[in-house]
């Protein structure tokens, strides 16, 4: 990377950046688009072997930030580069404005093409996430949707008579009994059988609790 006049080469610092930076945003979601914003041509550099790129302490590669270059040579040095990394994926939208407390169906929701860089990292990618949940406030057309904004339906009731189904190796026994608790979808709820004992087990639609041995 040393220039032919002993002084640093500013393109070769510039392709180290780039390359740093997308060695490391590599496993990021969707597509990677990078800036290195421009170095003053006029810098005056010792030339460096084996200049090293870092992220500064606080830093991160995304969005508008800044990527760090030393020299550890006899002559040390240390820059600091503009790069803005822009991360490009479909996010979940709403496709209509919506009502709090309304529950999400297939048609409520459209994938839309965004920066993940501008976005909460609660936004959410797939729309399976978010039908058959309720949100807890309204929703503006094209507004992105967050996990903060939802949650899970409430399907079974304190004191509501349920359908136990246990399931077990090569068997399937159905029963009823009586929750102890208000459960969401997928949440554990303690049932009283018949026969008085109290079993746990998980909450489905319909007035279902799902006991798996």
């Amino acid at each position: 990377m040393a220039g032919t006049t002993g002084m640093q080469d500013i393109s070769a610092i510039r392709k180290a950046v780039e390359s740093h930076v997308r060695q490391n945003t590599a496993g990021l979601p969707g597509q990677i688009v990078l800036t290195v914003g421009a170095i003053d041509p006029r810098l005056q550099l010792p030339a460096c072997n084996l200049p090293e790129v870092f992220l500064p302490t606080g830093s991160r590669l995304w969005g508008n930030t800044t990527v760090g270059v030393r020299c550890s040579s006899a002559t040390p040095w240390t820059i600091y580069v503009p790069v803005s990394v822009k991360i490009m994926a479909q996010i979940a939208v709403a496709a209509r404005p919506l009502s709090a407390g309304q529950t999400i169906g297939q048609a409520d929701v459209l994938l839309q093409d965004g920066d993940l860089s501008q976005q909460p990292s609660s936004v959410i990618l797939d729309p399976a996430q978010i039908i058959g949940k309720t949100l807890v406030g309204g929703a503006a057309s094209g507004q992105a949707f967050r996990s903060d904004m939802l949650r899970t339906p409430q399907v079974i009731q304190q004191g509501q008579t349920v359908k136990l189904m246990a399931k077990g190796n090569g068997f399937q026994v159905s029963s009823e009994g009586k929750a102890l608790a208000n459960a969401n979808l997928g949440q554990v709820v303690p049932v009283r059988t018949q026969s008085g004992q109290v079993i746990n087990g998980i909450a489905r639609e319909n007035g279902t609790v799902e006991v798996n041995f």
